[in-house]
C-alpha cells in the first residue's frame, strides 16, 4: 500500500530505482554495508614476536592463563588476497616468494581481552640475560599482558617506562623479557 502512494508521489524516482541499474546500486550498497559490519566487528588483534613458540606457549596458556583463541577470519580474507600475488611471474618475485608468506594458522592465538586477540610468532632473539624475548609494537598490548601479570601475583619488574620493557618471572626461574619496540 505504501508503493502505491510512494509511485503517485514519485514515479521517476520508481522507475529509476526498480530498474535494473538501480537494483545493482542498491546490490552495492548492501554488499558495502554487510563488509563495513564485517570489519568493525572483527576482534583487534596483536602481534608478539617471541624468541621460542613452545616455551611462549607455557607461559601464555599455563601462567596468564589466556584462552586459546580462533583464527579472525579478516585474517583468512586478507591472507587469500596476499596469494594473489602469487600470480606474478617468479622472475620478478622469486620462486620461494609464496613458500615464506607466513599462513594464518602459524603461531598462536590467544583471547587477550572480549574484542581483542594476541597472535604469538617466533622470530625474535634472545633478550637481556639470554632471557626469554617478547617483543611488541603495540604499547596497549604490553600494558594489558602487564596487567594480566600482576593480576595473576607473577613476579615482575619494570626496566623502562617509556617504551616499556618489564621483566616477568615464571615459577621455574625462567625470565621472559616484554619489550616494547618504537616505531
Amino acid at each position: 500500500m505504501v508503493n502505491i502512494y510512494f509511485s503517485l508521489f514519485f514515479p521517476e524516482l520508481t522507475d529509476s530505482l526498480f530498474s535494473t541499474q538501480g537494483i545493482m546500486v542498491m546490490l552495492l550498497i548492501a554488499y558495502g554495508g554487510a563488509m563495513w559490519m564485517f570489519l568493525t566487528s572483527a576482534p583487534k588483534v596483536y602481534t608478539v614476536m617471541v624468541s621460542d613458540v613452545n616455551i611462549a606457549k607455557q607461559f601464555y596458556e599455563e601462567l596468564l592463563d589466556l584462552p586459546i583463541a580462533d583464527i579472525p577470519l579478516h585474517y583468512y580474507y586478507n591472507y587469500e588476497q596476499s596469494l594473489s600475488a602469487s600470480t606474478f611471474d617468479p622472475i620478478y618475485m622469486g620462486s620461494t616468494f609464496n613458500n615464506t608468506m607466513p599462513k594464518p594458522s602459524d603461531g598462536l592465538w590467544y583471547q587477550l581481552k572480549k574484542n581483542t586477540q594476541l597472535h604469538i610468532i617466533g622470530g625474535a632473539g634472545l633478550g637481556y640475560k639470554d632471557c626469554q624475548r617478547h617483543v611488541c609494537f603495540d604499547r596497549e598490548c604490553l600494558d594489558a599482558l602487564l596487567l594480566r601479570v600482576q593480576s595473576r601475583r607473577l613476579k615482575y619488574k619494570i626496566r623502562q617506562e617509556t617504551p616499556l620493557n618489564f621483566l616477568v618471572k615464571d615459577y621455574d626461574n625462567r625470565v621472559f623479557e616484554m619489550a616494547e619496540v618504537n616505531n
